[in-house]
């Protein structure tokens, strides 16, 4: 089956209003509605209600939010709600990127009450999906990102996991300048691909995208794309500045 190619811009901590608003008005110049592939842009919580507007005559271009509190509302200073996110024109939720888990100790358990609280919200979860160098090189690669998604999916029904991303996003390659191989990406897909099948058959399987994530750039974005099973990029540093996202877009 075809899937749609979803490209995912993380801008991580960067980008406030005013450098967001000059950043699309550069990027929209240069790209034209795409409709073969499926755009996403993840700005911070401050810059999420800038992106929304700026991308207001561009309806097919998707703007998430890099994080959401695990419960719906409540005494949380400093964090964001599922529901404030989908208010504020959030379509997409990223869910257990590596900096979470790794910077932040999310636990799977974390993931598990997220991924159910975004589902229901109806939003689209992203789960993120990875394994550290240590875990590569005892070969648990397989194990690990196999036990992730089991947990981001362990409350989710059929019909809601029909509606997630995945991205697979080794950690000893994010942000490091090592990426994995458009093989090593296919192989992991793969594990992953097989997983979603053992638990919601070929059909449902078939239509979840599965991105690559770890120093994706404008000069290897091509070949991971043309590599099996892999369904799109999730981009950090490379989706900062418009030019060479604009190159990545269209590769």
């Amino acid at each position: 089956m075809h899937r749609k190619p979803v490209i995912a811009a993380n801008w991580k901590l960067n980008h406030g209003p005013t450098d967001a608003k000059a950043f699309l008005q550069r990027f929209l110049a240069q790209s034209p509605k795409l409709n073969e592939r499926t755009l996403i842009f993840f700005p911070s919580a401050i810059t999420l209600t800038t992106v929304v507007e700026g991308l207001r005559e561009r309806p097919e271009i998707w703007v998430g939010v890099q994080n959401v509190h695990g419960e719906a509302q409540g005494a949380f200073t400093g964090e964001n709600s599922v529901l404030m996110a989908r208010d504020a024109g959030a379509r997409v939720v990223l869910v257990g990127h590596s900096e979470r888990r790794h910077v932040f100790g999310e636990s799977d358990a974390a993931t598990t009450k997220k991924m159910a609280l975004i589902a229901q919200a109806r939003l689209v979860p992203m789960l993120c999906v990875g394994e550290t160098l240590a875990e590569r090189e005892a070969g648990r690669t397989g194990l690990v990102v196999e036990r992730q998604l089991a947990a981001g999916l362990a409350e989710l029904d059929d019909a809601q996991i029909a509606s997630i991303m995945l991205a697979y996003e080794p950690v000893w390659a994010i942000g490091t300048g090592r990426t994995a191989t458009p093989e090593d990406a296919s192989e992991i897909h793969g594990v992953l691909r097989r997983a979603l099948v053992s638990r919601v058959g070929d059909k449902v399987a078939a239509g979840i995208p599965i991105l690559y994530g770890g120093s994706v750039n404008r000069g290897n974005a091509p070949q991971l794309l043309a590599a099996a099973d892999v369904d799109g990029l999730l981009v950090g540093g490379a989706s900062l500045d418009p030019d060479n996202w604009a190159g990545i877009v269209r590769a």
